[in-house]
């Protein structure tokens, strides 16, 4: 059997076509460690070689170095699956940029109508845009769930606030967030600062559900949250990981 090629790290980079100071980073980070000789050298062989090439190929499709390190590492490792998963983020993203696009392109469209607007006619238009937002993104699910005469009542309502108790209702939202995360740092669900998380937000629900809020409706829309990956990362995004999970157990326990 003949014996396995080394190289050392000046011929690897050569032949790869990076340089050295890339494979020292990558060594430093775990991605790719080469052997050490008795002088401290280091020496690939062939499996590193094919590593390298799996690297490169997943940086050209711009694939995250942390995602790499922690995939190759991973047994059973297939970089055809992984470039197939890689494919199926990018899709995603692809989509969400799109949205983002079009969300541009029709807000430059408006601008130079809604500059031209007075005061109320501003706040009419922020109101509209807001429950339009919400019946694109949430209108089918919640609409199955609660009814349409439900849906059309809570939208009712927020069409018909005043800029005052609109700006009250955005600022306890806000109060939610940044209390939700002073409760998180209790770690108990039960804590007066969870009590407080509660009921702020039975409040928030309540102004846009008004009479038809209960208790246990309450209890089972913040169940809902865990199911709709839109709803944990409006939490969570704001309040950090583990933020959605720990508002439904603070509802769960306080609220009813």
């Amino acid at each position: 059997m003949a014996e396995q090629r080394i190289y050392s790290i000046k011929e690897l980079a050569e032949m790869a076509g990076v340089s050295t100071r890339t494979l020292r980073y990558y060594d430093e980070i775990g991605l790719l460690v080469p052997k050490r000789m008795d002088n401290g050298y280091r020496v690939y062989d062939a499996e590193d070689v094919r590593a390298l090439q799996h690297i490169m190929l997943l940086r050209k499709c711009r694939v995250p170095l942390s995602g790499i390190a922690s995939a190759l590492h991973e047994p059973g490792f297939e970089i055809g699956r992984m470039l197939s998963d890689h494919l199926n983020d990018l899709r995603r993203q692809r989509s969400k940029l799109d949205e983002a696009i079009s969300m541009v392109q029709r807000a430059l469209e408006g601008l130079e109508a809604f500059e031209a607007m007075d005061d109320k006619q501003r706040f009419e238009q922020l109101k509209r845009d807001s429950v339009d937002r919400f019946e694109e993104e949430y209108g089918e699910e919640t609409r199955e769930r609660y009814g349409d005469a439900a849906i059309d009542a809570a939208n009712e309502r927020m069409l018909g606030m005043s800029k005052e108790a609109w700006d009250a209702k955005e600022e306890l939202e806000q109060r939610i967030k940044e209390n939700l995360v002073k409760a998180m740092d209790t770690g108990d669900p039960a804590s007066a600062l969870s009590r407080m998380v509660a009921e702020m937000h039975a409040q928030w629900i309540r102004v846009h559900w008004g009479e038809a809020y209960t208790a246990e409706a309450h209890r089972k829309l913040a169940k809902g949250y865990l199911e709709d990956s839109r709803f944990v990362a409006y939490y969570d995004d704001a309040c950090g990981k583990g933020a959605t999970e720990f508002l439904c157990q603070i509802i769960q326990t306080n609220v009813s």
